[in-house]
Order: C-alpha cells, then structure tokens, then sequence
C-alpha cells in the first residue's frame, strides 16, 4: 500500500509517499511544491494543477493531511487552509476516480501532535526529533529535508498507523 502524506502550507506543500508491506515502512518519494506568487486564484489554480500531476505520478492508496492547527497570523491561516481545502478536494477526487471503495475512509487527517507522537511517542517533539525518527523509521538514512517534506513523511506515517484497510 501507498501512503501519501501532505503538510499544507501557504507558501509550500510538503508531500511524502511512503509504502507499506507487511508492516514494514519504507520511503518511495519525498519533496515540496512550491506555490507560485500571484493573486490567491492564480496560488490556488498552480496548486491544484501541481498537485494533481503529483497524484497521478505517484498513485497513492491513501492520503494522509494535516489538520490545521490555530495560528495567530490570520492571514496565513487563510492562506493554509485555502489551500488545504484544495488538496483535500483534489485527494477525494482522485482516490474515488481510482477505484476507492470509500474515499472518505482513505483521507487521513492527523494533527501535527498525532504525527509527532506516531513517530517520537510525545507530541511536543521538535522538528529535529521527528527528522531523525522519521529517517530512523522509514530506514533512509539522514534526511536532510525541509521541514515541510519531512513533516509530509511524519503525516502519511500517521496515516500507515491508522491503516485499518490494509492489515499487511
């Protein structure tokens, strides 16, 4: 099974495509799209064509995304959940035209403190903690990553242990 983990942002998407077998955890895919700067209909229309060549590259079963959590900066939290809503959208889309007994099933959302505790254990690790476990769990080696991308991995690892379509 494929999992695809998205960290959303305003600025830049993480992504993580991770696979399962057997319990087994292992990296296929890692990287960040990046938005291009323009009016917020110009941001949103690149996101959703960048992100859908992303799907289509990388066939996931599941998508795991980050929930939004509060941010004092209104403007960026509109932004990022603008964005989300979009992935969100483009994931449920793509996962019911590709067979999905039920998409809804398959789009995990996870808190930034529920990825940090599936792959630290405690949910206020620092973003250096859940690098190196997130490395240490998918057997890659150090990762050197933006925060974004390996966030991406900590989700859709997040989402692999909520797998409950998929017992392998």
């Amino acid at each position: 099974m494929r999992i695809l983990g998205i960290d959303p942002g305003s600025s830049r998407i993480g992504f993580g495509l991770i696979e399962k077998r057997r319990g087994s955890l292992s990296l296929v895919e890692v990287g960040v799209i990046e938005i291009p700067k323009g009016s917020a209909s110009a941001k949103l229309l690149g996101l959703g064509t960048e992100f859908k060549k992303m799907l289509a590259r990388t066939k996931p079963d599941m998508i795991g995304i980050e929930k939004i959590f509060f941010s004092k900066n209104a403007k960026t939290a509109i932004g990022v959940a603008e964005a989300r809503g979009l992935i969100a959208y483009c994931s449920l889309e793509y996962l019911g035209r590709n067979g999905s007994a039920s998409a809804i099933r398959e789009l995990v959302e996870c808190t930034p403190q529920e990825a940090k505790v599936a792959v630290t254990n405690w949910g206020g690790a620092d973003k250096k903690a859940v690098a190196r476990m997130v490395s240490l769990i998918l057997k890659a080696g150090p990762l050197a990553l933006l925060d974004d991308a390996t966030d991406a991995l900590a989700i859709a690892i997040c989402a692999a242990n909520r797998n409950y379509l998929d017992s392998s």
